[in-house]
This record gives C-alpha cells, structure tokens and sequence, in this order.
C-alpha cells in the first residue's frame, strides 16, 4: 500500500495538547510541499494556547500576540481542534492509533518540583504553578484560595516564573486592573496586605535564570522598593573570574542591575521586594495556626561541580525568616500519560530526539512527543519551534521510510463520532474564535485587554452548549 499523504490518502495526525510546541508541530506539518496532511489538535481544556494563555503573566500582553501566528495555523483546512477533550479520560491511546497514523503528545511540564524539606506541606505553602494558573484563570485553579492577609510571602527561586509571582504580589491594584488577570484573583490581590516579599536564590547573581527585562521591570513598580543585600549582589571570586574568562553582556547587565538596587536607597514605598542570593530554604517553619510561620534558610558558598559551572555548598551559616506565605518556583516535571513510555526521574516522556521509544530505547513506531514533555522545562516559547520541528522531521522520515502503522478507522468523520460519544461538551476553533471575541469585548468595556471567562460552565454557557 502506497505510503498517506496524497489527497485520497491523506496523513492523519493527532497532536495532543494545544500549547506552543503543539501548534510547531502542526505548522510544520502544513508546510510540506506536496504532502495531504490533516491535523487534528487536542486539548483537555477548551481553550487552546497552553501557557500563553494560563502561564505567561497577565501584564506581558506582547508575549502573547505570539498566538497570531498559531491562529493562521488553525486557519488551514487540515486543521480541526477539539477542546475539552482529555486524553486518558476521554479518549485512550488505541484509540488514537486506530485513527491517525501518527500521535505527537505536547503536553508540556504541567507540575512543580517539591523542594524535598521540612514543612514544605504545610497550609500557605504552595507551587508558583498553582498561584500563577489562579490568576491567569485556569479553570482547573480558579477556585483556589491564597491567604494574603500575611505580612511577608517568600518566594523559592529565580527564574522568570519566580519573578512574575513576585512582581504580581508587589503590584498596585490599579497596575493589575489594565491586565487581563482573572477577575477573581484582581479582586483578592484588591485586598493584600503583603508589605514584603523575599525572593531566594541559591546561588549567586551571575547565576540567576530570570532575564534582563525581568529584573529590570521590577525597578519600574510604581510602589514597591527593591532591595538587594550589598554583600549579596556582589560577585563571589569564582563567579567574577568566570564573567572575565567568557564575557556575556546580559549577565554582566543582570549583575550590575542588581548592585544598582542595592546601591539605592529606599524610597519608603508601600511594598518591597528583597532579593536573597546563595541561601537555600532547609525548613519550613510553623506558626500557631499550623501554616506557614518561617523559613529556616543556610547561606551558601558556590564551588565548582566539576563540569564547567558552579554549584552551591552549604556553609554553617543560618538565618530565620518570619514569613506567612511560601511560593516555590524550582523547576518542573511532566506528568505521565496513559499508555505512553515516561522516564519518572526525569519527568518527560521517553524518546530519543522525539520518538518515542520504549524502556529498551526502541522507538514505538507512530509516537512523537515534542516540547517541554520531550526535552523538560527549558528554553522560551520560540524554543518549542526548533523543538517541534526536530520531531516532525522525524514523522515525516519514518513517512517517507514506510515505518508508520496503518490505521484501520483514519476517517476524521469516525474520529468526530467517537468523540461525540466519550464527550458531549467540544469546543471547535471557531468556538474559541467567539469565546475570544466575548472576553475581549467584555474588557474593552473597562479598558483591559480581555475579561476571561474561567470555568468550563461559564465557556459553555457563553456558547449556548
């Protein structure tokens, strides 16, 4: 049988979440000369654009235009989305292969490392995942609640997700009101009484992962000071010697940026975020209540690890912090899929290069896997672009090889029917195409880029479904 992809055979792709890498794939897809390729999208929400749309902060509204490109992808007429359709729960993995010749899960690294220390489950001890889904309206979190009638929240980690949950915290309600931010969490940062947030870093300033605009966008609250330990943004002898031999103007400017705030003297402002560098929480401490009362924290020292870079070593020094709420924000992990080969350790599905393949590193013909699920959490949105890419390049090789499975239903009307029957409630593009339109109308009636909606119910409703 000849190999699909001509217009009476065309190549059937099932692409399972609807984030960044997800859309890659897609893109790439289409864009092959000559080959018939019909996409179908899958995602457990009914919105699509993953992180773009419950991950990257509401007050980054430019990072987000990146979904223009994605809608143009949607705009083929290979492409169908079904929304609200969960794999594992609604559709399994023979279904998937009785239906499409190929499957690329994009499910991306949906939960938070814990940080492994005494008290770290303790009650206002939370993810950064969780608190920044709250607010950006994932209707999976919207009914969370954050105690912030504390004093003093500590934030674990320094990267950009660290920083949004900082700069979030330390933002006037009137700053957060010209954002898309989830009604409900605007209404519940309206009442804050945080005065502090300290933001720790295990090691030192040249090793700090948020960006430069990042950090430079924190000296630009309209009332919250930064403040830096002097010691503490100065660099280690190590770390100096290492900016010197391989000189790199963004780190050097992230550096200088932080010995600038520590240089300032406060301006008395409302709120203050202070930045702890080389010190590790090592326990979470209660209070009377039983919640979060303090972190313990060890200050540490950064020696080399023997490939290149430098790690932190504990020294003996100690340090208590009084503070009421804890947010950890240390890396993150993927989350296993039902029937798919998953290394636990690290968090990702198994694969080599984007096949996936099988504990015996044999590749399980027809399953892809692109994104932070294939490589771990690393990179920015574009990264995901050479990332999805690399993985189709492969699809389209095992095509050209005759190596992917015949399925015996590769109709999209017996897709369509099948999904009918699991789940009544899909969500189609041009659904997401109103919802859109819906939550963009209701915010411009108070000048804000959008007013989500963030439950399913209320997204149904919306669309009389």
């Amino acid at each position: 049988m000849a190999n699909p992809g001509t217009p009476e055979s065309p190549l059937r792709v099932a692409v399972v979440g609807a984030g960044p890498a997800g859309f890659y794939a897609a893109e790439h897809l289409f864009k092959q000369s000559g080959l018939t390729v019909s996409v179908d999208l899958f995602d457990r929400l009914p919105t699509p654009y993953g992180l773009v749309r419950a991950g990257v902060a509401p007050d980054h509204q430019k990072i987000k235009n990146v979904t223009r490109v994605y809608d143009k992808t949607a705009e083929h007429p290979g492409f169908r989305f079904f929304g609200n359709v969960d794999f594992g729960r609604d559709l399994a993995l023979d279904d998937l292969r009785r239906h499409y010749h190929a499957v690329v899960f994009t499910t991306g690294a949906q939960v938070d490392r814990a940080l492994g220390i005494p008290g770290d489950d303790l009650e206002r001890s939370h993810s950064a995942t969780e608190f920044v889904a709250w607010y950006n309206g994932h209707p999976d979190f919207r009914d969370l609640s954050f105690d912030l009638t504390q004093r003093t929240a500590v934030v674990v980690g320094v990267g950009n997700v660290a920083i949004d949950v900082a700069r979030i915290l330390c933002k006037t309600p009137e700053e957060l009101a010209t954002t898309d931010i989830a009604d409900h969490a605007l209404e519940a940062l309206r009442q804050s009484r945080i005065e502090e947030v300290l933001v720790l870093g295990r090691r030192g300033p040249a090793q700090a992962a948020f960006t430069l605009p990042e950090i430079k966008e924190m000296g630009e609250l309209a009332d919250a000071d930064v403040i830096v330990p002097a010691d503490e943004a100065a660099l280690d002898p190590l770390s100096a010697a290492e900016l010197a031999e391989n000189p790199d103007r963004t780190v050097a400017r992230k550096v200088e940026l932080l010995q600038e705030y520590a240089g300032a003297a406060p301006n008395g402002r409302r709120r203050r975020v202070v930045f702890r560098f080389c010190v590790s929480p090592t326990e979470i401490l209660p209070a009377q209540d039983g919640g979060v009362g303090a972190v313990r924290i060890v200050h540490n020292e950064l020696v080399p690890d023997g490939k290149g870079s430098l790690k932190a070593r504990p020294t003996d020094r100690t340090e208590t912090l009084a503070a009421g709420l804890v947010f950890r924000s240390v890396g993150y992990r993927g989350v296993s899929l039902p029937g798919v080969p998953f290394h636990e350790a690290w968090g990702v599905i198994r694969n080599r290069d984007g096949r996936v393949t099988t504990e015996d590193d044999a590749p399980v013909p027809g399953l892809y896997t692109a994104g932070w699920i294939k490589r771990g959490p690393s990179g920015v949105i574009g990264t995901n672009k050479a990332c999805a890419v690399e993985t189709v390049n492969l699809l389209l090789s095992d095509l050209a090889d005759g190596r992917l499975p015949d399925p015996p239903q590769p109709s999209p009307d017996s897709v369509t029917a099948l999904v009918a029957t699991r789940q009544p409630v899909t969500f189609s593009y041009d659904d997401w195409k109103k919802l859109d339109q819906l939550e963009t109308g209701r915010g411009s009636e108070t000048g804000r880029p959008r007013v989500k909606f963030t439950t399913i119910g209320e997204m149904a409703r919306a669309l009389g479904k």
